[in-house]
């Protein structure tokens, strides 16, 4: 592509470049860059690109598109942000792939991936499209999982990914829009036919400093939406309201001014029913996702997918048949009169809400096993403690993601907020030592919630990813568990 055609919808300060000179691609990471490709220099978390500017010139790159001037020669163009100029060259790169695409963005705290999964689940049904989806348990063409390195990709691996689902025939594609996504302009340029607000409670504090400035973040989505629909239970609704461009629809279980409110809700271990009301409208749904915030995550996307055309009298019967997602209020098999559960849950909300889901339906104790993760926000340490602490019968304290933090150093965060609790606890660091400890304290009608890591199927250490999935876990030592008590009763017989 022609260097001026690339550049022509971008906000250029200086322009020191031959501007008929032919672009092969474009990159940010000077690791792959290839030859005659534009290098855009943007800030990272650790690095800043301007600094790999000289690598960049000596791996072939054609011109430099920066916020500085290099100091080296080489052909530039400066920009007021380069990150917001590296979403606007991809999406001119792949030929504005989002403009071809019905695109709904999900964002919120609790929520985003089961109500992303639903909507995808009742349009494909609904439809008969092949609908993609981009979010943390992965992205999807359809059934067809692709990889994924965050839960919304940088500006330009976005950009591709949009065009790939253009090109499989995707019509429409549901969006997980994360708040670092959005603040880091990663999504820049993107218009949403619907903008989807779930919740807000404490994560990523130590990125944003404040629940002002996060709220703030996931507000930019409602600037780029022609509809937007709104949980106005949520303290923050009100700022994503003010801050929509276009048509708004609210949901709500408390408020009865919203356009879709839920009524006569019955929680059950196995789902939940209750009424969605509408335009003077009530229909009855069935979802076999236990807790409260099953029915607020069916409304999220009940009223996301009217408002896309669809009738509800076709989708509340599809409801009844919807399998879940992984790591999200996950059973696993265990062969026993116990219920072992894998959920996500890794915010002091999530973790209050999936042990509230089990207190409505356990007949035995609630047994909670969590750590939280590692270079993330420390303020929630302590409540996670205090929820887990409180709200459980025991609490197994233990590793997550460590990262670059001492394990020990984490614990003794959650700690801190377990000073007042009156129900017991114990602490055991290693992840899966932890877990086999759990199962082994069960009894029948316990449910143990294994929380935190959900879909996850790998553990950072350090810097290190290993491969560890709570599941496989919890599969292997009901196996052994298995295994123990047939040598124990051949001993027992031989013995006789």
């Amino acid at each position: 592509m022609i260097l001026k055609d690339l550049i022509i919808d971008i906000d250029a300060d200086e322009v020191k470049a031959d501007i008929e000179i032919n672009i092969t691609g474009i990159s940010y990471d000077t690791r792959v860059i290839r030859n005659g490709e534009l290098f855009v220099a943007i800030e990272g978390y650790e690095t800043d690109g301007h600094n790999y500017i000289e690598e960049a010139v000596r791996k072939g790159a054609a011109c430099v598109l920066c916020e500085k001037a290099p100091g080296i020669r080489i052909p530039y163009i400066i920009t007021g942000d380069s990150r917001k100029a590296l979403s606007v060259v991809s999406a001119t790169w792949f030929g504005h792939p989002a403009a071809k695409l019905k695109l709904i963005g999900v964002t919120g705290t609790n929520g985003k991936t089961s109500v992303t999964n639903l909507i995808k689940y009742i349009i494909e049904k609904c439809s008969g499209n092949k609908v993609g989806l981009i979010g943390t348990n992965g992205n999807f063409i359809g059934e067809r999982e692709l990889s994924t390195a965050h839960t919304t990709p940088e500006s330009y691996e976005m950009q591709k990914l949009l065009d790939k689902m253009v090109f499989e025939g995707c019509k429409y594609v549901i969006m997980e829009v994360s708040s670092h996504a959005l603040y880091l302009s990663r999504v820049h340029g993107i218009e949403y036919d619907i903008g989807v607000y779930t919740n807000l409670s404490p994560d990523h504090l130590d990125f944003h400093g404040s629940m002002e400035e996060y709220a703030k973040a996931k507000s930019i989505l409602f600037h780029n939406c022609r509809k937007s629909v709104i949980n106005t239970d949520d303290k923050y609704g009100a700022l994503m309201i003010s801050s929509a461009a276009g048509l708004v629809t609210t949901y709500a279980i408390n408020d009865s001014e919203a356009d879709f409110t839920g009524e006569n809700i019955t929680l059950q271990g196995d789902g939940i029913e209750f009424c969605v009301v509408f335009d003077n409208g009530r229909t009855k749904l069935e979802l076999p996702i236990p807790g409260m915030f099953s029915v607020y995550n069916t409304l999220a996307s009940i009223a996301t997918t009217v408002q896309s055309g669809f009738d509800i009298n076709h989708i509340a019967p599809l409801l009844q048949s919807y399998a879940g997602v992984k790591g999200r209020a996950e059973v696993v098999p265990t062969g026993h009169d116990y219920t072992v559960l894998i959920d996500y849950a890794h915010t002091p909300d999530a973790l209050k809400n999936i042990i509230d889901a089990v207190r409505g339906f356990a007949k035995g104790r609630v047994i909670t096993v969590f750590g939280c993760g590692g270079d993330r926000d420390k303020a929630k340490r302590p409540l996670m403690g205090r929820v887990a602490a409180e709200l459980s019968d025991y609490t197994v304290i233990t590793s997550d993601n460590p990262r670059t933090e001492e394990p020990d150093a984490i614990i003794n965060d959650i700690l801190a907020g377990l000073a007042d609790a009156v129900k017991t606890y114990k602490v055991i660091e290693n992840r899966q030592e932890a877990i086999c400890w759990a199962l082994d304290s069960l009894n029948t009608g316990d449910v143990l919630i294994v929380a935190g890591k959900g879909h996850e199927t790998y553990q950072i250490i350090g810097k290190e990813k290993i491969h560890f999935d709570d599941r496989e876990v919890v599969a292997e030592h009901i196996k052994q568990m298995r295994i123990n008590s047939r040598k124990q009763e051949t001993e027992s017989l031989n013995r006789s």
